[in-house]
C-alpha cells in the first residue's frame, strides 16, 4: 500500500484545493492530509477559519482518508508518525523539495517528494485562491 501525505492551510476550501487532493490521492492508495496550524502559517496571511474547522472540512472530502492538524512546533513530526511513501506538494506551494528531502533523510524517513499538477480555471469567474476569495468578500461586503 502506498501512503501519501499532502499538507496545506486549506482556508476557505476551493476547487484548486480539491484538485490538489485528488491529484495527491492518485499518487498512492491512502491519502493523509496535514492541515497547518494557524500559528505556523508565516509565509502568508493567517487563515480566517479555526484549525479544527479547516481539518474537519478537509476530512470530509472524498479523496482524503485521514486529516489531522499539524504539530505545534515540529512540522515533520506528523510525517514521521504517518511514515509516507510520497509527500505531495501543491504545484504552487512555497516549499523547497530539496530542503524537504534533506530533512527527511536526516530523520530516516524514506519517501519521495512530488509536485501536484496545476489546475487551470474552467470558467472566467472561477476563483482558485483563498486570498482572492477573502478579497472578494471584503470588496463586496466590507
Amino acid at each position: 500500500m502506498t501512503r501519501v501525505v499532502a499538507q496545506g492551510t486549506f482556508d476557505l476550501v476551493h476547487p484548486g484545493h480539491v484538485h490538489y487532493l485528488e491529484d495527491a490521492a492518485g499518487m498512492g492508495d491512502e491519502l493523509h492530509v496535514i492541515v497547518a496550524r494557524r500559528a505556523n502559517v508565516t509565509h502568508k496571511e493567517p487563515p480566517v477559519l479555526p484549525d479544527r474547522q479547516r481539518r474537519d472540512v478537509v476530512a470530509a472530502l472524498d479523496p482524503v482518508d485521514e486529516a489531522r492538524i499539524g504539530h505545534p512546533e515540529d512540522i515533520f513530526a506528523p510525517i514521521e508518525d504517518i511514515d509516507p511513501d510520497v509527500i505531495a506538494l501543491g504545484f504552487d506551494q512555497h516549499h523547497d523539495e530539496a530542503a524537504i528531502e534533506a530533512e527527511l533523510a536526516e530523520r530516516g524517513v524514506d519517501c519521495t517528494v512530488e509536485r501536484a499538477s496545476s489546475r487551470e480555471k474552467r470558467y472566467d469567474d472561477e476563483v482558485l485562491s483563498s486570498g482572492d476569495i477573502v478579497d472578494m468578500i471584503l470588496d463586496q461586503r466590507g
